[in-house]
């Protein structure tokens, strides 16, 4: 099994006053806009042929995340998100692709989803350590 270069504890998490700014509903609307643009993509098999549901679920985990209320963990339970991922082969390719996708929709952020300029940055830097625990194979 391929083990990922980096620990969860090496991660720095998002600041926590980003959902402040963004609120329930500029976050579904990133994350759906996330999801559109992975559907275009080479890893669109990844995910399952509900992509408005897939999205949808994505933001509860994110508006927790962010800062908001922990909604994914009390629909859902603990994320384990290196575990929900194993099914599926996430390579450097899969994973670069991924961020690809994000980095696009973050690159209107600001305007669109009211993303606060200064966290920008940093929540950057976790998808791309984030990313880089969900590889799971060469």
């Amino acid at each position: 099994m391929f083990i990922p270069p980096i620990h969860p504890s090496q991660i720095a998490a998002p600041s926590r006053e980003i959902y402040a700014y963004m609120g329930d509903d500029n976050v579904i609307a990133m994350l759906r806009d996330f999801y559109r643009e992975l559907e275009k993509s080479p890893i669109r098999g990844m995910f399952s042929a509900d992509m408005q549901a897939a999205a949808d679920k994505s933001a509860l985990f994110f508006i927790g995340l962010l800062g908001g209320p922990p909604l994914y963990h009390n629909k859902y339970g603990n994320p384990m998100m290196r575990a929900r991922h194993m099914p599926f082969s996430i390579n450097q390719a899969g994973r670069d692709e991924w961020l690809a996708c994000f980095n696009r929709v973050l690159d209107r952020a600001v305007e669109k989803y009211s993303f606060p300029s200064q966290h920008l940055a940093g929540f950057r830097e976790f998808l791309s350590g984030f990313s880089l625990w969900m590889m799971n194979s060469e």
